[in-house]
């Protein structure tokens, strides 16, 4: 872009601004989200809250497909990192 049309988006720059900030937090929480070392670690709790009796096996069967789908989407995406947050 040249410097005239710089010029004239300027008004412009705190929402492209803005717009970035947004897509860095989104990007980081599907990183989070997906990594496989914190579904296993949502798994883990879902079955000490199945054995401690706070939730159902109705529940805990659904909570668990939705995980797992989880982290099989991460298995095909090929990010198997598990670093961890």
């Amino acid at each position: 872009m040249g410097l005239i049309g710089e010029v004239l988006m300027l008004p412009f720059a705190p929402v492209r601004g803005s717009a970035w900030a947004i897509r860095q937090v989104l990007q980081e929480a599907e990183r989070i989200y997906y990594d496989p070392s914190t579904v296993r670690a949502e798994l883990a709790r879902l079955e000490e809250q199945l054995e401690a009796g706070e939730i159902s096996e109705e529940e805990f069967d659904r909570r668990e497909d939705e995980l797992l789908d989880r982290l099989e989407t991460t298995v095909r995406s090929g990010d198997t990192t598990g670093n961890g947050t």
